[in-house]
């Protein structure tokens, strides 16, 4: 008769164990939750803005790019773009570095 009782003992606790993954899945939910609005939602919507910003990007425009690098833009291609940091010194960056567009007449005052 011990053997029946272990048994049912046995049962009881993985009904309970059962339960405590069920209660975890909410807990997954939430997780994911937030993380979509604190990480992912952000982060896809700056994506965006940039990939607008390397779209309206035209000649003569003033930029800067992820090295710092303050020039004119001269040239555009469909990858890369050529900036006058200086007269008669131009350098070619790719589209994609350019972080942001200055307003006209920023580079005079600098």
């Amino acid at each position: 008769m011990d053997w029946l009782i272990s048994t049912a003992a046995a049962q009881a606790q993985g009904s309970s164990g059962s339960s405590s993954a069920l209660m975890q899945i909410p807990f997954l939910i939430l997780m994911f939750v937030v993380f979509y609005f604190l990480l992912i939602r952000p982060q896809t919507k700056r994506a965006k803005e940039h990939r607008a910003l390397i779209a309206a990007l035209e000649v003569g425009a003033e930029v800067v790019t992820n090295g710092g690098i303050l020039g004119k833009v001269t040239e555009l291609g469909e990858q890369y773009l050529t900036l006058e940091i200086a007269d008669g010194v131009n350098v070619k960056v790719q589209r994609a570095t350019v972080a942001q567009v200055l307003p006209k007449g920023t580079l005079k005052s600098v």
